[in-house]
């Protein structure tokens, strides 16, 4: 059973009740909040591992709520669960410390499905160190540097640019990415993929607006050696 602590913020009944008893049933230590307020109380006084964590809150808007989690521990993964769609609007989410965003209405069967693979840890295809230009990925102790300047990078963000740069110069297919840095049995959209890959570049991207991240339209990505 999985056992880890997941707090669910949510203010709709039916769908507060209904993750509760979802999460419950399938092993995790869950716990409902419907306010803002009640989520940061919750997040200090339980440390859970991930926070579900609905954007349309009735007293805190969840971005705040999120950035203020990060404000107190900044490994805690957050989830958002949104009615908003739009590109701009998960961007913002992802930037506000976001690890993934599911959109209502969801399945469960999706949801717990992309939860065991944020939970589950890629273990990327570097033995040691790997080096891509001004790029140095350390996969053991699960660092990076640019330009000798260490990387803040969330887990998933590690896990993408260090399956990426194992395969410097090829092209990787989106498929082999969300098989290997999330789950071989991934629900639902793999925008999460074009998110994370934006994020990266925001990053490790020079001024000069030349990514080291190539998209390959109808393929996936190629990580650039120079």
């Amino acid at each position: 059973m999985p056992g880890e602590r997941i707090l669910i913020v949510e203010d709709d009944e039916r769908i507060g009740a209904t993750l509760l008893r979802a999460l419950e049933g399938s092993g995790y230590e869950a716990r409902w909040e419907q306010t803002g307020r009640g989520a940061l109380t919750a997040v200090a006084a339980i440390r859970p591992d991930l926070v579900l964590l609905d954007l349309g809150l009735p007293d805190i808007d969840g971005l705040e709520v999120c950035r203020e989690i990060h404000r107190g521990d900044s490994t805690i993964d957050v989830v958002m669960l949104t009615a908003r769609d739009e590109e701009l609007d998960v961007v913002v989410g992802l930037d506000a410390g976001a690890i993934d965003y599911i959109t209502k209405p969801f399945k469960l069967a999706e949801l717990l499905a992309r939860l065991r693979a944020q939970f589950r840890r890629a273990e990327p295809r570097i033995e040691s160190r790997a080096t891509a230009g001004d790029l140095t990925i350390d996969g053991n102790a699960r660092r990076a540097w640019l330009h000798g300047d260490e990387l803040v990078l969330r887990a998933k963000e590690f896990d993408l640019l260090a399956r990426l740069v194992g395969d410097a110069g090829n092209a990787v297919s989106r498929e082999t990415l969300m098989a290997d840095v999330w789950d071989e049995h991934w629900f639902g959209s793999t925008k999460t993929l074009d998110f994370h890959i934006a994020a990266l570049r925001r990053k490790i991207d020079p001024a000069d607006g030349v990514s080291r991240i190539t998209t390959l339209r109808g393929v996936g990505y190629r990580f650039e050696l120079s």
